[in-house]
């Protein structure tokens, strides 16, 4: 009698989308009378007996970031709400999943209704499109979905996001979107430009970049409206928020300092601090600028106005975050901005604008502290709604200056991009883009170590400042040997790795053909 038959080995990293879609067209060429059927032999060819067993196998080699396993759970857990078989989770199921700070914003039968209410959309084949030690990104039946978790046991969920994207678009106001552009584009830009406005679902969508080996002006292209209200197109000239990318101003401003002795970056920032102190007194500004300070963040971003921040923040700065561990934090950079302001004695946008705005010639850039300060010329931020509808988010400004204030043009940023080096001495200037740390621990992609400010490709040839906010996501990126730099902003908070990559890979194309 023959032996039985070996297992077969699974990949390296397996793909549980590719395995569901093995027992899919098995199950239509019609050698299993079910899917489960289909499922379970796959899963005995691989050496378990169950789809179940299989699929934590999967996850455990594919060692899933704490945020992709609390995702999973919702999925599983609420797929079936729009049955009346299906029981709800209690207060205290939830607490387990959810922290606390979470379920005070959104407590827990709102959350139970909204994510119940979605349920249909939980069913079907999970695309990861990114995840590091504490975020993950995923695609789900027209979908994305943003999580992230807490850095520590049990790694509760401290932010849940449903992003809607192209497919979902029902508005007609976003049909044929005007273009615009300034400079030489590189060949390719306006078809990525084109496929992200599609696939993402954006009402407007900036590109721009530069290369400083060939000084040229910044190229532009935009597409889309400014304003769809009053259907105002999108122009080169147009100011959005900068949220991520304004980091690059505070850490640059505190470089100055560093470059004229004024800070020494390997001292502890309370000896620099006066208007605020750090809970753990032994925190260096170089941890600060090198995300591994472990800064509590706020919850509480926007405002009419922008507070002081020794009132909003409190006198006292906790760190209750890994220390030592790359984790950016907006509390950490919010640190910066306010030692910024304490060793100069001037207000954050004041000393931010004398140490780099004004040096740059960034004429179009500054800090608006209140919403009637944002001008004529600001783009409008969106919502897309699960019905496929654009929705106006109402102007604010951000309570973290240092983190999110700056409001500026694509040619600004681009110049920025290309400009800050020049403001610090060349060794500082490499210092700031050489790692600092090692790069995230724990599942990742994309994710490389920090510089000082900058986070660090994996292939250490790039460097990005980058952020999202409610009403904007905004990006620089540099190529660190030669500083070639470009720009992406939208009205709308959605990741943009895929432009990103589209464009890195166009830019480099066009330069190779020249």
């Amino acid at each position: 009698m023959p032996g039985a038959p070996h297992p077969r080995e699974l990949p390296s990293r397996p793909n549980l989308r590719h395995l569901k879609l093995e027992a899919k067209r098995r199950l239509a060429a019609g050698e299993f009378p079910a899917l489960h059927d289909a499922q379970v032999a796959i899963a005995r060819e691989y050496g378990v007996p169950t789809w179940a067993a299989l699929k934590e196998r999967v996850n455990t080699i594919n060692d899933d970031s704490p945020a992709l396993d609390q995702l999973r759970w919702i999925i599983d857990r609420f797929q079936d709400a729009d049955q009346q078989t299906w029981t709800p989770p209690g207060t205290a199921e939830l607490q387990q999943h959810f922290d606390e700070r979470f379920l005070a914003v959104v407590p827990p039968p709102a959350l139970i209704t909204t994510i119940g209410s979605m349920a249909a959309d939980l069913r079907g084949d999970l695309v990861v499109l990114g995840q590091t030690s504490v975020q993950a990104y995923v695609q789900l039946n027209g979908m994305h979905y943003l999580a992230v978790a807490d850095p520590q046991p049990p790694y509760r969920l401290t932010a849940l996001r449903g992003i809607p994207v192209g497919s979902r678009v029902h508005d007609p106001r976003v049909a044929n979107p005007p273009v615009r552009t300034h400079g030489q584009v590189p060949a390719g830009v306006q078809e990525i430009a084109e496929q992200a406005f599609a696939e993402l679902g954006l009402t407007a969508l900036l590109l721009a970049g530069a290369d400083k080996d060939n000084h040229q002006e910044p190229w532009i292209l935009t597409r889309g409206w400014a304003d769809l209200e009053r259907a105002e197109p999108l122009d080169p000239g147009h100011r959005f928020p900068a949220p991520g990318v304004t980091a690059l101003v505070t850490a640059t401003a505190v470089l100055r300092l560093a470059a004229a002795h004024t800070v020494d970056l390997d001292r502890p920032a309370n000896d620099y601090l006066t208007s605020i102190a750090m809970a753990d007194g032994t925190i260096t500004v170089r941890e600060l600028l090198s995300h591994t300070a472990g800064v509590d963040s706020p919850l509480q971003n926007h405002a009419d106005q922008v507070p002081e921040l020794p009132g909003f923040l409190g006198p006292v700065i906790r760190a209750s975050g890994p220390r030592g561990t790359f984790d950016p934090s907006n509390g950490g950079i919010a640190v910066l901005g306010q030692l910024l302001a304490d060793v100069t004695g001037m207000p954050y946008a004041q000393a931010a604008t004398q140490a780099v705005l004004a040096p740059l010639n960034l004429t179009d850039s500054d800090f608006p502290a209140r919403v009637t300060d944002i001008g004529p010329r600001a783009v409008t931020g969106y919502n897309l709604t699960l019905q496929g509808r654009f929705e106006a988010i109402p102007a604010q400004v951000s309570t973290l200056q240092a983190v999110a204030g700056l409001w500026s043009t694509g040619a600004d940023l681009v110049r920025l991009g290309l400009g800050w080096p020049t403001l610090l001495p060349e060794a500082l200037a490499h210092e700031a883009l050489r790692p600092q740390t090692g790069p995230q621990t724990g599942p990742q992609t994309g994710v490389g170590p920090a510089g000082l400010g900058w986070i660090i490709g994996p292939g250490r040839d790039i460097a990005t400042h980058a952020g999202a906010d409610v009403n904007a996501t905004a990006a620089v990126t540099t190529r660190i040997r030669d500083h070639r730099t470009h720009v992406v902003l939208t009205t709308r908070l959605i990741p943009v790795n895929s432009i990103e990559t589209r464009l890195l890979q166009a830019w480099t194309n066009s330069k190779e053909t020249r």
